[in-house]
């Protein structure tokens, strides 16, 4: 890869990193929604993620799945409301990484313990908000992670003369880099959930709120 090529590779990494952004919870109807139409809020505001046109982001079958699974409550009179809205972006994003059942695990206290709660400080809504803003806040560093792997891994096999070889044995080895830091990221994740540090208790959650007061 030339340095033009290179520069314009960079920036379009850099760009594509910055362009990615969450459903705001003002995007969100605050009517509540059928299955055909949560779908379709889905498809919509995250047409800018699919890899292929024809993909889709949510199906009937997966909702169904997701309620099965206890991942996400069931519907009321088969109208979705907006933290089962919230719990599907979280569904997304982690389905991608974890398995159904790890996934189960990470939500099941935020179901327990603030679905469908109106708690300004500790609605599910606020807690989506506080954590999206802080996974935003993050994409510098993120930036700067995917770059430098991506600079190391042309500065590997210098040994070798081949342009075309060498082309493919750097841009697999920048590949291999990115999945390795996703796969130790992914064993930190297990072990947080293997060790029950997302578990606590209504009581507790209660409790520091009697003591904010």
């Amino acid at each position: 890869m030339d340095k033009e090529n290179k520069k314009e590779f960079v920036e379009e990494v850099a760009d594509r990193i910055r362009s990615l952004d969450y459903i705001k919870i003002d995007e969100i109807p605050d009517i509540e929604l059928y299955m055909d139409q949560v779908i379709k809020f889905m498809d919509d505001h995250f047409a800018s993620l699919k890899r292929y046109e024809g993909d889709k982001m949510l199906t009937k079958a997966m909702i169904n799945n997701y309620t099965k699974n206890k991942l996400l409550p069931s519907p009321e009179k088969k109208k979705y409301g907006k933290d089962h809205m919230l719990l599907l972006i979280f569904i997304y994003y982690f389905k991608n990484v974890l398995s159904i059942k790890d996934i189960n695990s990470i939500l099941t206290p935020l179901t327990e313990n603030f679905f469908g709660k109106n708690e300004d400080d500790f609605s599910l809504g606020n807690i989506y908000d506080e954590i999206f803003e802080t996974c935003k806040s993050a994409t510098t560093d993120i930036s700067r992670s995917v770059l430098k792997a991506f600079n190391r891994s042309k500065e590997s096999f210098e040994d070798e003369e081949d342009e075309k070889k060498k082309k493919y044995l750097n841009n697999f080895a920048f590949i291999a880099s990115l999945c390795f830091d996703v796969h130790v990221k992914k064993t930190i994740v297990e072990n947080m959930i293997d060790r029950g540090l997302l578990d606590f208790k209504d009581d507790v959650i209660k409790g520091s709120r009697k003591d904010k007061r």
